[in-house]
């Protein structure tokens, strides 16, 4: 049940990514993401308030507890961290190819697995480390790959963003790990429904500060420049309304449930599904060849299989 969980995530997400790209074509990304946070807020809502009322049984799997600030003290690093992430992610995303940011954030189950290594002090077998050797493989290629398209991995704050992207994300798993393992376990033990749903909410009020900030940070600097004088904020993306960002929204919030309910089931494991939810990779990888005419396909399709191949590894590693 909880692979099935895990590859419906991973489908989902290669829409998410794909929506994302769409979404973020000439707009601005603040306003972007501030809109994916409410309208993911806005989904989970009617579950919390309808569980308070008792109109949702607690035998549910959309039952929602109250919880107090113990809890929630740890759902509000989880924001801090996703949040990081995401908007990382969105500025790689508005200014690289599809095809390789995909294969980047595929990178993400090594860094979990290096994660596991120096905080839950587990340790790498021969099939693990093969794995961990093809991505690092892959990924030499892929900057390869980039710089025929002018973008070169050393000194690109786009490939800068994909990264850390990836390196929140990676943390990100580590945590959900830590927040669902069971209190014997050395877990939290925390509902997976509190921690989706109210993350979004922290989430959506932390957008709402950086937005008004960067909006009052900007009008002053604005204010202050002489009339016809060139600026910087002259290439400020101005935001505009695109029908993908509830698709955003909705795609995402329905991948995480898989997401969160696979990771709740005993016989998860975590370093498996965080492999399975990277394949999303190779949705949107088709679609930025198909949809986007993306260039330098062939070399890049080397780097993704290798990728894939380094998930195989890593999953013969962890049976």
């Amino acid at each position: 049940m909880w692979l099935l969980l895990a590859f419906t995530s991973a489908a989902l997400l290669g829409f998410y990514d794909v929506f994302k790209k769409q979404a973020l074509k000439n707009n601005a990304v603040v306003p972007v993401l501030t809109l994916n946070t409410l309208f993911c807020s806005l989904i989970f809502l009617p579950f919390v308030v309808l569980s308070a009322m008792g109109q949702i049984s607690e035998t549910s799997i959309f039952y929602v507890p109250v919880r107090g600030w113990e809890v929630h003290k740890y759902i509000v690093l989880k924001a801090v961290i996703v949040l990081s992430s995401w908007l990382c992610g969105y500025i790689a995303i508005k200014n690289l190819p599809l095809t390789i940011v995909g294969p980047i954030n595929a990178t993400r189950p090594v860094m979990v697995l290096l994660g596991a290594i120096f905080v839950f002090g587990e340790h790498l077998n021969l099939y693990q480390w093969i794995g961990v050797l093809l991505a690092i493989l892959s990924f030499f290629l892929l900057s390869r790959s980039g710089k025929k398209e002018g973008i070169d991995f050393r000194h690109n704050r786009w490939i800068v963003m994909a990264v850390l992207a990836s390196v929140f994300g990676a943390v990100s798993g580590l945590y959900d790990k830590y927040l669902l393992a069971p209190v014997e376990s050395g877990g939290v033990g925390l509902n997976r429904m509190v921690v989706q749903s109210y993350f979004t909410f922290y989430q959506f009020l932390m957008m709402c500060v950086v937005l008004y900030t960067i909006h009052r940070i900007r009008r002053s600097v604005v204010e202050r420049i002489p009339a016809g004088k060139p600026s910087c904020l002259s290439d400020y993306t101005p935001f505009h309304w695109h029908w993908a960002i509830p698709l955003i929204s909705l795609f995402l919030s329905v991948a995480d449930f898989a997401y969160f309910y696979a990771l709740s089931l005993p016989a998860a494991l975590i370093s498996v599904v965080s492999m399975i939810r990277r394949s999303s990779v190779i949705v949107s990888f088709t679609v930025g060849a198909l949809a986007f005419h993306e260039k330098n396909l062939r070399a890049k399709a080397v780097d993704l299989v290798l990728v894939l191949l380094s998930m195989v590894f890593l999953y013969l590693g962890s049976k």
